[in-house]
This record gives C-alpha cells, sequence and structure tokens, in this order.
C-alpha cells in the first residue's frame, strides 16, 4: 500500500524557513513524477514544485522561483521542500502526491497525481 506522509509544518513569520519532508513507502517511486501541493482556505489547490525522480528534474510555479527548492533522497525514499523568505500568502496546507509515469496529465495539475499525503499545515504571520 502506498503511503506518503508529511512532515514539518508549523507557525513561522515572515521571512523565516521552513523545511517539509514527503516519506513515500509501498512501491518503488523510482519512474514518478513527485510534487509539492498547497491550499490555502477558500482557494483551490495549486501547484508548488515537482521532481522527476528518475532524473532529478524540477519545476516550479512562479510564485515560489528562486525561494522554495524541491530535492529528494534516495536512500530516504524521502522528498523535500525547503522553503525560504517565507511570506503570510505561502500560507496553506501542503500536500505531497506521486504521479505514476503511465499517467498522461501534466506535472502542475493535481488530477495527474494518484496519491497524496494527508497534508501539513503552513502558517507564516506578518
Amino acid at each position: 500500500q502506498v503511503q506518503l506522509v508529511e512532515s514539518g509544518g508549523g507557525l513561522v513569520q515572515a521571512g523565516d524557513s521552513l523545511r517539509l519532508s514527503c516519506a513515500a513507502s509501498g512501491r518503488t517511486f523510482s519512474s514518478y513524477t513527485m510534487g509539492w501541493f498547497r491550499q490555502a482556505p477558500g482557494k483551490e489547490r495549486e501547484f508548488v514544485a515537482a521532481i522527476w525522480w528518475s532524473t532529478g528534474s524540477t519545476y516550479y510555479a512562479d510564485s515560489v522561483k528562486g525561494r522554495f527548492t524541491i530535492s529528494k533522497d534516495n536512500a530516504k525514499n524521502t522528498v523535500y521542500l525547503q522553503m525560504n523568505s517565507l511570506k503570510p500568502e505561502d500560507t496553506a496546507v501542503y500536500y505531497c502526491a506521486a504521479k505514476p509515469p503511465y499517467y498522461s496529465g501534466t506535472y502542475y495539475s493535481a488530477s495527474s497525481y494518484n496519491y497524496w499525503g494527508q497534508g501539513t499545515q503552513v502558517t507564516v504571520s506578518s
């Protein structure tokens, strides 16, 4: 059974940093795309960042480019999201997701991902 477990969220001040972790288990993810999405109250879930597990290629939403970094640790089967220079508008529940290689959807579309974590709350105060 596939499991994605996020951790690392919390309450921080604007300008601070946080690192989110997503521990993946239950199968081999070497050919998957791993993504981070976020959802603020009253808003739709939005793409934040993605990484190709096999190549390490990364993609970011414009709103986080230059501030957030997605990475992976193959030995730990874990994906990270390093978030620097946090802003109040980054406040949301952050979700880790896995997209299998046989899905034809885009990496930035939530509907392309078939495995999701439970989410971790990030709150940035001004």
